[in-house]
């Protein structure tokens, strides 16, 4: 029967609540933290951008960040919000002052929304405003205040103070990783010149901007010096390094834009131009671009971005009366680094070093990737190895992120997954046996190895990692000693060919429970000795126990507990300031006296803990 459709079906939602329902058209996705782009993340985001913004119009020069899973709070030393539109700017839709460009003209937050999102998802917001030797104070719940203060004098310097705790019924068992906190913080000074912020007592700043941003993300000391271009509103730094892939890092207004856009185009295009233009040499643009690493920002009036969440920009002008993105960027590498690569002969000669090196080896594979893509169609690939999905990953679409595609050993274990996966968004690709460890093989071995040919034409990084199928992919292997090597086998090849998939936030660690604790009431599954303990404890005497020693053991029905909503991942992250190339000589390299002790050692440690 059709549901009657009247004037009862028709419904007006307060703001928060139409947060609330639609958070991903506010912050993208929710998630737990595991994930850099989780919504937690873009929530402290969004109180931090209006404390840049004031830095960045001349008003205070210090941030003080406190990041809990208890408490986040930001405050700043700015002009302070106006007292009596406090409660405006934290709850009214579409209220704030970044619609007078004379008083934010290059701002990021221009659609007064931000705050409020934090506000509506938040079980505790206290925002307060010091001004003038005044302060107001107002708390909400969910966005609806709960408590507001009347103005009461203060001795405080000026600025806003904002602290806020995720609702858990939205973000479920959420917990902040430091490593993403701190990268975004420390982005934000690459980008500030002269701004100190304060994150849990540990102060950052940056002298050198985007020439610091590379020379703390880079893993190994870069080819040539680092070439560092800068001019009223635009900075952009350039290296090459011995990895694989392309690794850029791209800014606007001090946005840190994770999907580029117009302004990352248009940069990678000029390089290309300029680098042509100046060696008189038509380079492919891949053997250009092969193991850079760069970074680009630029400020522009009244940015447009492709969502709320800001990590695309979509505008086609610097300004109203300004030139066209692209045509600036183009002009401004055109001129800065041609006249850098005149005045720097040994840099240019190492740059074309690099790019005759890129060249040589695509030339050399250039035969066995024809053989590998016939080899691919013949195995038959969407069949035997991978149960895809139906919904693929989309950089620019929201509700396209959750897309998923698991690494698995063996039928069994891709058996019981396949079939308890959500079929729109979740993909299983099936491992035969253990890959090779491709630890110092070149590229030549990924095209070579069937396993890992058909690996990389499942996620579709063939030619560049912007066409990943999936936006997350996870390693599924047992938690035993061959489940372990699996795992590290396929860290390695990601690390040694496709590093960027990792720097992403692309790569997790399904976790799965080591135990099923149940009585005749209830069931509970435990991932750990100390959780398998409490359940014991809350069903009492002689439940039955039961130790999984392997995917395969798990049936589908309970699978579905593992892979849904409350699915458990461990992000593969790349600390800062380790060489991946020691850290994959130490571990996947030959077996070395220092190995060799390092394994006796801790199997001391584990000895004496039992």
């Amino acid at each position: 029967m059709t549901p009657e459709y009247d004037e009862g079906s028709i419904r007006t939602l307060d703001w928060q609540e139409h947060i609330r329902k639609r958070p991903g058209m506010y912050i993208g996705k929710l998630g737990d933290g595991s994930s850099y782009d989780d919504g937690i993340y873009v929530l402290l985001k969004e109180v931090m951008d209006n404390s840049i913004d004031e830095f960045m119009m001349g008003n205070g020069k210090r941030i003080d960040v406190h990041v809990s899973n208890e408490l986040v709070s930001v405050r700043d030393y700015g002009r302070g919000i106006p007292l009596g539109k406090l409660v405006d700017v934290a709850s009214k839709m579409n209220t704030g002052a970044k619609y007078d460009s004379k008083v934010f003209k290059k701002s990021v937050g221009l659609n007064g929304v931000g705050i409020k999102a934090v506000n509506a998802l938040s079980s505790k917001f206290v925002i307060k405003a010091f001004r003038e030797g005044e302060v107001k104070e107002i708390e909400f719940s969910k966005g609806m205040i709960t408590s507001e203060k009347e103005v009461v004098a203060s001795d405080e310097p000026n600025g806003t103070y904002v602290g806020f705790v995720p609702d858990a019924e939205l973000f479920k068992s959420y917990h902040f990783i430091n490593d993403f906190v701190v990268n975004m913080i420390k982005n934000y000074t690459f980008l500030n010149a002269g701004l100190v912020i304060s994150m849990n007592g540990e102060k950052f700043q940056s002298k050198n901007g985007l020439l610091d941003l590379l020379e703390d993300n880079m893993e190994s000391d870069p080819l040539y010096q680092i070439i560092h271009l800068k001019n009223g509103d635009i900075e952009a730094a350039i290296t090459h390094g011995n990895q694989y892939g392309e690794d850029y890092y791209s800014f606007v207004n001090g946005q840190h834009t994770t999907q580029g856009g117009t302004h990352l185009m248009a940069f990678r295009e000029a390089l290309v131009k300029t680098i042509r233009d100046f060696y008189k040499k038509d380079f492919e643009p891949s053997d250009i671009r092969a193991s850079i690493v760069a970074a680009i920002s630029i400020k522009v009036e009244e940015p447009v971005f492709e969502s709320q969440t800001k990590t695309k920009l979509g505008s086609k002008d610097i300004g109203p009366e300004g030139p066209s993105v692209r045509n600036f960027i183009m002009n401004f590498i055109a001129k800065e680094l041609n006249n850098y690569l005149h005045k720097n002969s040994d840099i240019a000669e190492a740059l074309l070093h690099r790019i005759q090196e890129s060249e040589r080896e695509r030339k050399a594979i250039t035969g066995i990737q024809k053989l590998a893509k016939q080899r691919a169609k013949k195995a038959n690939l969407h069949n035997k190895k991978l149960r895809d999905c139906r919904i693929h990953y989309n950089n620019g679409d929201a509700q396209k992120m959750d897309t998923s595609i698991f690494i698995t050993e063996g039928d069994s274990a891709s058996g019981s997954i396949t079939k308890s996966r959500d079929v729109n968004t979740q993909a299983v690709f099936s491992l035969k046996g253990k890959p090779l460890n491709s630890y110092g093989l070149t590229k030549k071995i990924v095209y070579e190895n069937e396993e890992f040919n058909l690996l990389q034409a499942a996620l579709n990084i063939e030619e560049s990692i912007d066409d990943l199928r999936y936006n997350k992919v996870i390693i599924a292997t047992d938690a035993d000693v061959d489940g372990m090597h699996i795992r590290l086998l396929l860290i390695t090849f990601f690390l040694q060919f496709f590093p960027e998939l990792i720097r992403q936030g692309h790569l997790f660690i399904l976790q799965t429970p080591l135990f099923r604790v149940r009585n005749k009431q209830k069931t509970m599954y435990c991932y750990s000795d100390e959780e398998r303990e409490k359940a014991i404890a809350q069903l009492g005497k002689n439940p039955e126990i039961t130790r999984f020693k392997g995917l395969g053991e798990i049936s589908p029905d309970e699978f579905k507990n593992f892979i849904g909503p409350d699915i458990r991942l461990d992000p593969v992250r790349m600390k800062k300031h380790e060489s991946v190339l020691q850290m994959l000589e130490f571990y996947m390299g030959k077996n070395t006296p220092e190995r060799q002790d390092f394994i006796i050692d801790n199997l001391y440690v584990e000895k004496d803990e039992l």
